[in-house]
């Protein structure tokens, strides 16, 4: 079998370069996924219940990127969607990132109304303070607040989930936890923020449907790299992999899911709601909520963060710290010396992209590498 293309993987960054290489270059792509469907991580069902579920945990989709967001578009409507987590701390479930309501719920009415007036009178109303920063001021009770979300908020969260401490990790996982000095209690500030109207899966389907486009499910991709041929391959799986660890594994993060059905309209007061710290899970997130599908039943799905064991789970996260990235800086050497090969995705890249950014990756190596050599 002959193709100008040969995409390995079917989520978000191999099927947006097969529909761009497809429509924009009229070229044959052959798409290629060991798993037995399309979406990668974003693969959503209807499960035995009838409640339409994301396999692989919550994907909640916003973005900044107007190109994106338009892009994506020509393959869904779309329904409005604001991401609210609530966090169970000492008992109480608080709205997270941690901001002034949070204060007022877990604090006694004296204390709270003064650390309120001091967040806002150092910061000012609408400020978003990374912990660490916070961390550093001199008054004792913004002090005592910083150390107080430290403890409860993140520690916790980021042991379970990293399988390290913060501070055996890249200072950039703890730079990203900030205080929020207002009300706002949507998770992601993003303009734009929304659910594909039918699921990720349909959202998927119209992007590959095109002519050009073949796609070969279940089946690795060394089953068919002697088989197949082609001008140039595009490979979004492990880059480790790809060079059979010849610098050794690229160390991962996994999850285990539980999924749960109660015969109720709603199981819990937001979509997600993390357990930083009791339980053996992170959280558990309610996907009704997220979908607005309107059913007599409800389906949740638990966390449980895990190592990645090859032939045993999936690898999700990249374990950001500074070894792991200085092996992945030699795999990306050899891969610069292939030039029929094109390596990107979160996985090739050894980087977490969110949806958006994956998207992103695509389009601008569609623009500046493929369709440039074309």
């Amino acid at each position: 079998m002959k193709v100008a293309y040969l995409v390995i993987g079917a989520g978000f960054t191999g099927a947006v370069l097969a529909e761009r290489i497809a429509r924009e270059l009229d070229k044959r792509v052959l798409v290629v996924d060991r798993r037995r469907h399309i979406g990668g991580n974003a693969y959503d069902y209807y499960d035995e219940h009838g409640v339409l579920v994301h396999k692989y945990g919550p994907h909640i989709f916003h973005t900044n990127s107007k190109k994106v967001w338009e892009y994506l578009s020509l393959f869904t409507e779309w329904r409005p969607y604001y991401h609210r987590v609530h966090a169970v701390i000492e008992g109480k479930e608080v709205p997270v990132p941690f901001n002034l309501d949070s204060v007022r719920l877990l604090f006694p009415p004296r204390l709270a109304e003064r650390l309120q007036e001091k967040l806002i009178q150092a910061f000012g109303y609408g400020a978003r303070v990374p912990v660490l920063r916070l961390r550093e001021v001199e008054d004792p009770d913004l002090r005592f607040l910083a150390d107080y979300v430290y403890k409860y908020v993140f520690e916790g969260y980021t042991q379970k989930q990293w399988g390290f401490r913060p501070e055996e990790l890249d200072p950039s996982v703890t730079a990203r936890v900030p205080v929020v000095v207002g009300r706002d209690d949507r998770y992601f500030q993003d303009t734009y923020q929304a659910m594909p109207k039918h699921g990720y899966t349909k959202l998927f389907e119209k992007m590959l449907s095109h002519p050009n486009i073949k796609l070969l499910l279940g089946t690795d991709w060394k089953e068919v790299e002697d088989v197949v041929k082609c001008d140039r391959l595009i490979f979004t799986g492990p880059i480790d992999e790809f060079f059979d660890y010849m610098y050794g594994r690229l160390p991962y993060r996994s999850l285990h899911f539980r999924f749960l059905h109660y015969t109720v309209r709603q199981y819990q007061s937001v979509g997600q709601i993390n357990y930083p710290n009791e339980h053996p899970f992170t959280r558990i997130t309610e996907f009704k909520h997220l979908t607005g599908q309107v059913h007599l039943g409800t389906t949740v799905v638990v966390e449980y963060p895990a190592d990645y064991a090859p032939d045993q789970n999936d690898p999700y996260y990249p374990v950001p710290r500074r070894e792991n990235q200085e092996r992945y800086v030699l795999y990306a050497r050899e891969a610069a010396k292939l030039r029929t090969v094109i390596f990107a995705g979160r996985l090739a890249d050894y980087r977490y992209y969110n949806m958006d950014q994956a998207v992103a990756r695509a389009l601008k190596l569609f623009a500046e590498v493929i369709a440039r050599d074309a």
